[in-house]
Order: structure tokens, then sequence, then C-alpha cells
């Protein structure tokens, strides 16, 4: 039961990811707009390719995506095998969340040989120069979710 429901939110989040840059850089065609304000000066569609790993850190260019893919599989794997091991709904969904957000990165290494990152958000005067994706959002909150809720008692010891 806990892998099914790892499983049901790592599809939500991988389909989310996948429709949200499927209309920002096909659609939109981001990539070639470069920039698009949509409730400025809060949020911007920037487009941003990272070939590196988080925020474009340790660049690894066009050779390094393989083990960057690599990488995400493995730590992909180890949250599937993980989650075997949990109990009730908490657990299962966050790392649901982090499966499905790695996945999309994943698969956007494959596809375009980047991750294509555009959602810049900016507030009370500080420009933020980094952007990210509806992939990085799950990821983000799956991890948060598992520090904050780690002893919790939603795992077997």
């Amino acid at each position: 039961m806990s892998f099914m429901r790892m499983l049901s939110v790592a599809i939500v989040f991988f389909l989310i990811d996948r429709i949200s840059k499927f209309w920002v850089v096909d659609i939109l065609d981001l990539a070639s707009v470069g920039q698009i304000q949509v409730l400025p000066p809060y949020l911007t569609f920037r487009m941003g390719w990272n070939r590196g790993i988080n925020f474009g850190l340790f660049n690894m260019g066009d050779d390094g995506k393989w083990v960057l893919i690599v990488l995400g599989l493995v730590v992909v794997t180890f949250v599937i095998m993980w989650t075997r091991h949990a109990r009730g709904w908490l657990v299962p969904a966050a790392t649901g969340a982090i499966v499905g957000g790695a996945l999309g990165n994943i698969f956007d290494r494959i596809v375009y040989g980047a991750v294509a990152d555009f959602l810049n958000m900016s507030c009370c005067g500080i420009s933020n120069p980094f952007a990210f994706n509806i992939a990085d959002i799950a990821i983000f909150a799956g991890a948060f979710i598992l520090i904050i809720f780690a002893d919790s008692g939603s795992t077997k010891t």
C-alpha cells in the first residue's frame, strides 16, 4: 500500500512537471523569448538551462549529464526501496514527491541535455538571479517533510 501511495504521488508530480515544462518551453517558446513577466515583480518566467546540480552549481556540461542521470536514478531507486518500509501516508507522499520531481529532471537531461528551469521569484527590492521548476519544488517539499517528520513514527524501525 505504501508503494502505491508513493507511486501515485510520483506520477502526479511528474505529470505536472512535464505539462508545465511543455507549456512554457514549447508552447510559450520561452527558450527563444527568454523572459515573460507573469506577476511582476514577484513571478517571472525566465528560461534557464541547468547543466549542474542545483542552481547550476557544479556545471558538468554535456558529457557530465550522464553522470547526473545515473546519480538521479540511484537516488530514485534508494528512495523507492526505503519507502517500502513506510507506514501511513505522509512518508509515501513525501517520497513520491521526491521521486516524481527527480524523474522530471532526469527526463529533461535526457531530452534537452539540461534541466529546464523557468520559475523566477523576486520580492521586496531583492532581485533573485536563479530559476527553478515544479520538479524542484516537489523535491524540496518532499525532503522538507521527511526532515520535519522523520521521527514521527511513520516508518518502521
